[in-house]
């Protein structure tokens, strides 16, 4: 690859291609799609990592098009598809699904998305005629499998889209049944925030020979992010939001909790207060979800609030503002948060609200960033419990492969859960045998019988 950044039309791409993206006023490629794009074209199975917001989607969708359009001879079968794109999050899986029907507008492809939530009966009826891309969530996958209602003998191309995400909500069951169920011969991407020890694991049995692909450090925030935290006492984060929202004027919010109830209390409050809020989380319905972030995006809602089931599934170019209410327990999801804003090269800031007993949090989220947040303090809300200060910044240790756990031998042990000494635990075994020798059980295991044999029993 030259020094030089190359221009959408050097990579490869079809003429109906090119026409859709310069209609979304695109020329350059980020790095992730510059390297992606033509590795994809090429066949080769990929690895690549980069940060949320680099334009991940576009490096595997634009690629996929192109590969799929190219050989217009062949007719997906009923209930088939040739290629197939699993993702965390139904959000995702729309976003995904909309960046497929806006970059392939003008190729001849049917493409569907498929994800729990909503009836199943629709999404059934979409694939009877066969599609060309499909995009789904694993469990609902599964969920169609199971009634016959897609088949994988025409697959083509496997892509894994925020991989790291999905092994973080406990899919790989979910994905490792899916992969079973698939053509051996076919193109596998992988895409992910991050190469953890956890998804080389997962590419061993998945990519052959991949080309790996890595714009960004592990885990590092997006350099046009603007990051602040200011300390606060935790019964006053609700009027500390909403003295921020207002005295700054800011338009557009995505406010993240830990908890689904504290997003509809945060959310309540919020509207008490005069400002358009809604609430998007796990117990909400897919219409519900589908509804507020409509909303949001068209700024007939000034604030969303989420628990972290939106952290990758929400995608606005101008998106200026993101706060954490509450620190995630997960610091990479830290990461993931705050990618929401500064994306497709824009700037934006992420503001953190921190109660004193949130500093192991802060600790955690600021080793794995590298970099200490700046702390600023707002006379309105000076804090009671004093929040701690930061640790010095230790250099992140390389993970380590697991070890085999060696099979453990059987221990015999009181009822209390001591273990035995061997001495006893022979003499336990000896004791065992001579019960056992005398009960049913025992007589029938050494040729024994108490009562006759009787056809019914």
């Amino acid at each position: 690859m030259s020094s030089t950044t190359p221009k959408f039309t050097e990579l490869g791409l079809s003429k109906p291609l090119l026409k859709a993206i310069n209609e979304q006023g695109y020329d350059t490629p980020s790095p992730i799609q510059a390297q992606a794009i033509p590795a994809v074209i090429s066949g080769k199975d990929v690895m690549a990592a980069a940060q949320t917001g680099t334009g991940k989607t576009a490096g595997f969708t634009l690629p996929l098009l192109q590969r799929l359009s190219n050989d217009t001879s062949i007719k997906v079968g009923p209930n088939n598809v040739r290629s197939l794109i699993l993702t965390p999050t139904r959000e995702l899986a729309a976003q995904v699904s909309d960046s497929i029907a806006t970059y392939g507008k003008y190729v001849n492809l049917h493409s569907t998305v498929v994800f729990g939530g909503v009836k199943i009966n629709p999404q059934m009826m979409r694939l009877r005629q066969g599609v060309d891309v499909l995009v789904a969530t694993p469990g609902r996958l599964l969920d169609l499998y199971n009634q016959n209602a897609i088949k994988f003998s025409q697959l083509e191309v496997l892509i894994l889209d925020e991989a790291d995400r999905m092994l973080d909500m406990g899919f790989i069951r979910d994905i490792r049944k899916i992969i079973a169920l698939l053509p051996a011969k076919r193109q596998n991407l992988l895409f992910s925030a991050t190469f953890s020890a956890d998804i080389r694991t997962l590419a061993k049995g998945l990519v052959r020979k991949p080309l790996e692909i890595s714009v960004n450090p592990e885990n590092s925030t997006a350099e046009k992010v603007t990051q602040w935290l200011t300390a606060v006492d935790k019964k006053r984060k609700p009027a500390l939001l909403n003295h921020l929202i207002k005295e700054n004027n800011w338009q557009q919010v995505l406010v993240f909790t830990k908890t689904k109830h504290g997003a509809n209390r945060l959310s309540r409050y919020l509207e008490s207060e005069g400002l358009t809020a809604a609430a998007i989380h796990g117990n909400k319905s897919q219409g519900a979800r589908t509804k507020a972030l409509a909303s949001f995006k068209e700024g007939r809602v000034k604030i969303l609030v989420a628990t972290d089931i939106a952290a990758r599934g929400i995608d606005i170019d101008l998106l200026p503002n993101v706060v954490n209410f509450d620190l995630p327990n997960v610091p990479e999801d830290y990461v993931h948060r705050i990618g929401r804003t500064a994306r497709a090269g824009n700037t934006g800031q992420a503001v953190s609200l921190i109660c004193a007993d949130e500093l192991q949090q802060l600790w955690d989220i600021e080793h794995v960033i590298q970099q200490h947040i700046e702390r600023k303090v707002l006379d309105k809300f000076i804090p009671v419990n004093e929040l701690g200060e930061s640790r010095a910044i230790r250099p992140l240790k390389a993970k380590k492969a697991k070890k085999p756990k060696k099979p453990k031998s059987a221990k015999i042990e009181h009822k209390d859960g001591q273990h035995l000494t061997k001495s006893h635990q022979n003499q336990a075994k000896k004791t065992t045998k001579k019960v056992m020798g005398n009960t049913a059980e025992g007589r029938v295991k050494h040729g024994r019988r108490s009562t006759p044999h009787h056809p019914n029993n």
